[in-house]
């Protein structure tokens, strides 16, 4: 699948909300997280929020005028945080999320000026923390608890964690 990632704008920021609830807690996907958290992942002013954030960067790619992926780019202390990551489940497993996420590093590495890239991962998910991994993520070791307080959804078990990830340009 061909596709350019192009910047968000405001106008796409429910489309946008709808494409991660429906990737993180939808039915379908490998991405979907309903046996661990419930709730909305996103909001139409989480997008927002981002868009109106001069360090941060949210790109799309559409197929046939649809959104069919998302991700996010925010350069904080030298280096990119990456995430709000969703690709739609009717396109997933066909490589376009590989070919997503690489994109958004060479943005972060040609544009920003950054070597280092962040990911925030829920440690209950090893399926997507391996995805990282062949990607050359590794885990930095630092563990937190779920953050309750970003309205990202309500954890099913209290144990819940999320966990750093990070790779080298």
């Amino acid at each position: 699948m061909n596709f350019d990632l192009i910047e968000a704008t405001e106008e796409q920021a429910g489309e946008i909300n709808d494409l991660v609830n429906l990737a993180y807690r939808g039915e379908n996907g490998w991405t979907r997280e309903t046996n661990i958290v419930s709730g909305d992942r996103s909001t139409v002013e989480e997008v927002l929020g981002y868009l109106a954030d001069p360090n941060t960067y949210l790109f799309i790619a559409k197929h046939e005028e649809r959104i069919v992926t998302c991700i996010c780019v925010e350069k904080t202390e030298g280096v990119a945080y990456i995430g709000y990551f969703a690709v739609h489940p009717s396109y997933q497993n066909m490589g376009l999320g590989k070919s997503v996420l690489s994109k958004a590093e060479n943005f972060a590495k040609e544009s920003l000026k950054v070597d280092t890239y962040v990911m925030v991962v829920v440690s209950q998910r090893p399926e997507l923390i391996s995805y990282y991994e062949r990607r050359g993520y590794v885990k930095t070791g630092k563990v937190l608890e779920y953050p309750l307080h970003l309205n990202v959804g309500i954890p099913i078990d209290n144990n819940l964690t999320i966990e750093y990830l990070e790779k080298n340009a």
